[in-house]
């Protein structure tokens, strides 16, 4: 499975950061590191991430090739 976060909508509001540490991390006061590929025992947290970023800035799976068209 595959994420793409939209850095140019994404607010620093870091619900990812909290809800899968392992994938997302804050890199100074608003940069935004991730992990692109998501292995399988991160695949709930990444799920739960996705659902709770605020300005839906987090993209999961098919829609990862439909953003990118």
């Amino acid at each position: 499975m595959q994420i793409v976060v939209d850095l140019t909508r994404c607010q620093g509001y870091a619900q990812c950061v909290f809800l899968a540490p392992d994938m997302f991390q804050l890199h100074g006061e608003e940069g935004l590191l991730y992990v692109p590929a998501v292995p399988d025992d991160q695949l709930e947290r990444v799920r739960q991430a996705v659902a709770a970023c605020p300005v839906q800035a987090i993209l999961m799976g098919k829609e990862v090739s439909a953003g990118a068209e």
